[in-house]
């Protein structure tokens, strides 16, 4: 063992996700270097066992243990990699701060990610989730993501439309075990329009006096409106958003928005198709602040699920089974969760 990478047995990984629910993993695998990689997951304790692959563990909810070896990659480093199309490519390794690779790039003069700015996690797991806020998502700006290939027991590097990015959702994603993403490469602009069309960004650039606002400008209205509307993590236990938007037929969309006006709908992400507003959904039906022992919803934001102090991860995925069910009963609409669920199906 060197000290590029470390075995610890039956690890804690409480202070590994966001929820701050306990868990443990038989094998946690800490790797600081991508270049040993390979010879870290062939070690005996680890070889052929189920892997999850932790990043910042903001977006995954432990319904229970991990049930094998976890994975951590803790290699960050941030470069400029030339240009290709007319923008400048930008490359990041998976350990790296997510919210910490918008400002980088803002301090290198780029912009694309700023209505990105202050989601929680690493960089590894945004390709993965095809994050997405404030009317942008990171598989707009991908141009490849280098990962190792499980099956093919060797490095790949994928270009976009190999990452089958669709809404809160990609590639990697449905096959969780297959893929270790170990860098991304994204295509940022130093001009471009910037996107202020979403609800909210406006209303606070205004409030901030700005009139003609830079990236920079929307990067921190994005993160006023961000700490304003959602609980830190650091202070209460949670994953951010719990739940998709729910995307239906345009003829569903109709019909509920005519029994309830106010019904938040926006394009779908295929022709025929709307996106509903999961969290007026949920308002609805009385969650928003609702709380059961330590599980509970923010009085903020009803798409947010929190852990109060000691729920576990198998009180607050029955919680959330509980408000899908109830938004199911009212508006024949089925929720989905956003977070990967360990230890548990939905």
């Amino acid at each position: 063992m060197t000290a590029l990478y470390r075995l610890r047995r039956d690890a804690d990984l409480g202070t590994r996700n966001t929820f701050r629910v306990a868990a443990r993993a038989p094998w946690l695998l800490e790797v600081n270097d991508l270049s040993v990689l390979g010879e870290a997951l062939a070690l005996d304790q680890v070889r052929g066992l189920p892997l999850l692959v932790l990043g910042g563990g903001s977006n995954l909810l432990f319904a229970g243990d991990a049930p094998g070896a976890v994975l951590s990659l803790g290699a960050s480093r941030i470069a400029l990699a030339g240009q290709a199309g007319g923008r400048v490519v930008v490359r990041a390794e998976a350990g790296a701060s997510w919210h910490g690779l918008v400002m980088w790039s803002l301090e290198q003069g780029l912009c694309g990610l700023e209505n990105l700015a202050l989601i929680p996690g690493s960089v590894g797991a945004a390709p993965i989730q095809n994050i997405g806020a404030y009317g942008v998502e990171v598989g707009e700006h991908v141009l490849a993501v280098e990962a190792g290939d499980r099956e093919a027991g060797r490095p790949v590097r994928l270009d976009r439309e190999a990452c089958a990015f669709a809404y809160r959702d990609s590639g990697f994603k449905r096959h969780p075990g297959r893929w270790i993403v170990t860098a991304v490469e994204l295509g940022l602009a130093r001009q471009a329009p910037l996107r202020l069309d979403y609800a909210g960004i406006g209303e606070e650039l205004e409030a901030m006096g700005v009139r003609a606002p830079t990236a920079r400008d929307v990067a921190e209205a994005v993160i006023r409106i961000r700490r304003r509307k959602l609980p830190d993590p650091a202070g209460t236990g949670n994953a951010g958003s719990f739940f998709k938007n729910p995307i239906v037929p345009e003829a569903q969309a109709r019909a509920l928005q005519a029994a309830h006006p106010r019904l938040p709908v926006f394009p779908g992400d295929r022709p025929g198709t709307r996106k509903l507003s999961a969290a007026w959904l949920i308002d609805a039906c009385g969650w928003k602040g609702a709380r059961e022992g330590d599980a509970g919803v923010a009085a903020s934001h009803a798409l947010v699920l929190v852990n109060h102090g000691r729920a576990s991860g198998a009180q607050l995925l029955a919680l959330a089974r509980r408000i899908a069910a109830s938004v199911h009963e009212r508006f024949g609409v089925a929720l989905e969760p956003e977070p990967r669920l360990v230890g548990a199906q939905w």
